[in-house]
């Protein structure tokens, strides 16, 4: 490198007066054309066989993509082959246009010709680079002998396809490679030329292809070299200007997203970004995100597992667990605020719809997750740093169990305590264990054996005409063998008497009791919560639970669970 230049300088933006695309609003979907096959294969360490590579062209078709380029026939003999069967085995449907790349070289053009022999519809793909690095530094030519190289390129196709019997079946595409690294005055000649050189066409059967083959410019510069391309070029009416954006400095959807508002209409990119380098655009996010925005997006994305595990089984390359809308952790949520809120706004979703005046609107989940096919199960994990709404969250949707509100603080507290402990993940099977271990039908001090309920036949109603319960329950405390006695207004009042009044065991308060039914048939299991608090300085409130076929069994469960929680945590919790 000479000394007398920085290694690195801003790049000039083009002079675009009086911008128009930045107060557009796109409302439709452009035409959207996989190069999967093509760049996303040649760029990975492994390229797909030919059964891969059959099964990932019928996913691109079951997407939805009507344009797909299928591969360089020129390059291998494995590419020429993938065309000839894909057209004489009859692989492609009706609505679907095969795409082929080739450079401006004649024997290649021929080659890339015969590859199509058969074909009704389909698109030849050319490309010359334009950029002043590649004419300079790779051609070793002139602008005007470059363009020359592209007109006479074009020449060799129209000559090739018409021999074939192609001409008027094949669309032709020209790409003017390295586009934003050229001059877009010298890029519209170019185009010009070619096009001109063509002639009269119907718009779906011309493309240009402006690419940012390297992304070397900040987004917003490529929707203004599109921008000003549009206002300079004369053959619009007859040409579908088309987009294809890589990722180098990590821009690429933004980009694609500012070029459609500045007059592309066709964008090439590739399922999760694979291609070159660091990739292609990524066309999942792109369609998605005009989803989100309430754009049809013309692609079925409702199944993206299916689509993550058919791509990552083609390519040996694994979906990035932090992607937008395919990712692992995509929808899942480790922070405890996020949890709480994420839980609220489920529950609360009606009536956010009618505020808002959307069908979703949910905190931290920009979209529904089961519009692309996951689960609300996998939306909370916990770790350290989830809190009491993800744990409960869990709790809820995965096992059906539903913990009084005041009861998510202490199960939350468990969580965490262990979770600092062991590090790393809670899985849902771990939380469930932790909870059954810590709240459920817990043994302790004292020992549940069973309850028996006396006739009451003799027994004068009170002033609100309830007839007293009588229990006698069995059970041992500290490892000692006790029957206690008690009267109350039902099973669970009585056995509070028995242990607090008459037996003087402990002294507390029943603050909260709760009950729920687990299922729905003749086998139907019973969840009951109890939340005691001492009469001491200890104004904790502790909470058990029991789990039991019969409702009063569990209740009483419950109560047990709850005295010896809070005795494990304070012995003196209910002097």
């Amino acid at each position: 490198m000479s000394e007398q230049f920085v290694k690195y300088a801003r790049i000039k933006p083009v002079e675009l007066k009086n911008r128009q695309w930045i107060d557009r609003e796109l409302d439709h979907a452009p035409v959207w054309c996989s190069v999967d096959l093509r760049d996303g294969n040649q760029a990975l360490p492994l390229p797909m066989n030919p059964e891969k590579k059959l099964n990932y062209f019928r996913l691109l078709c079951q997407v939805g993509f009507k344009e797909i380029e299928v591969s360089f026939p020129s390059a291998s003999h494995d590419d020429f082959v993938f065309v000839r069967n894909l057209v004489e085995n009859h692989e492609i449907p009706d609505d679907v246009r095969i795409s082929v790349l080739t450079q401006a070289r004649e024997s290649l053009i021929q080659k890339t010709v015969e590859s199509l022999k058969g074909l009704e519809r389909g698109i030849l793909h050319l490309y010359v680079a334009t950029s002043d690095l590649h004419s300079k530094f790779v051609f070793h030519k002139t602008r005007e002998e470059v363009i020359q190289m592209a007109v006479d390129g074009t020449k060799m196709v129209m000559k090739y396809l018409k021999e074939a019997g192609l001409w008027g079946k094949i669309a032709y595409e020209f790409s003017p490679e390295e586009f934003t690294d050229s001059d877009v005055h010298y890029v519209v000649e170019v185009c010009k030329a070619v096009k001109e050189t063509w002639g009269p066409s119907r718009k779906e059967d011309f493309i240009v292809n402006l690419p940012a083959t390297v992304e070397r410019r900040l987004c917003f510069h490529y929707a203004d070299m599109i921008e000003l391309f549009c206002r300079e070029y004369p053959y619009l009416d007859e040409t579908t200007i088309s987009v294809h954006s890589h990722n180098d400095q990590g821009t690429a959807v933004a980009s694609t997203e500012m070029t459609l508002l500045a007059g592309a209409e066709r964008v090439e990119g590739t399922l999760f970004g694979h291609g070159e380098r660091t990739g292609n655009v990524d066309i999942v996010t792109l369609a998605l995100n005009m989803m989100y925005h309430g754009i049809d997006p013309k692609l079925d994305f409702s199944n993206l597992p299916d689509v993550v595990r058919i791509v990552e089984k083609s390519t040996g390359m694994e979906v990035h667990p932090r992607h937008p809308y395919a990712g692992l952790l995509a929808f899942t949520a480790f922070s405890g605020s996020h949890q709480d809120a994420i839980r609220k706004g489920l529950e609360c979703r009606e009536q956010a719809s009618e505020y808002f005046k959307v069908g979703w609107k949910v905190p931290y989940l920009h979209i529904d997750p089961e519009d692309v096919g996951r689960k609300y199960e996998r939306l909370i994990r916990i770790n350290s740093q989830s809190g009491k709404g993800g744990v409960a969250y869990v709790l809820e949707h995965t096992y059906g169990i539903y913990p009084p509100k005041n009861m998510h603080p202490a199960i939350g507290a468990v969580v965490q305590a262990e979770a600092d402990r062991k590090g790393g993940e809670f899985s849902a099977e771990d939380l469930i264990a932790l909870f059954n271990e810590n709240f459920v039908n817990l043994k302790g001090v004292f020992e549940f054996q069973r309850i028996a309920v006396k006739p009451n036949h003799h027994v004068q109603p009170d002033e609100h005409g309830q007839v007293p319960t009588e229990v006698t329950v069995y059970l041992k405390y500290k490892g000692k063998e006790m029957e206690i006695s008690g009267s109350g207004n039902g099973p669970l009042s009585a056995t509070v008497r028995a242990i607090r009044d008459n037996a003087k065991l402990c002294d507390f308060i029943l603050e909260d009791y709760t009950e729920q039914t687990m299922g729905a048939n003749a086998d139907a299991q019973a969840m009951a919560f109890v939340g005691i608090r001492g009469k001491g300085a200890d104004k904790q409130i502790y909470y058990g639970a029991g789990h039991h076929a019969d409702i009063g069994q569990a209740a009483l469960l419950a109560l047990f669970s709850a005295l010896n929680f809070a005795l494990s945590r304070n012995p003196k919790a209910l002097d």
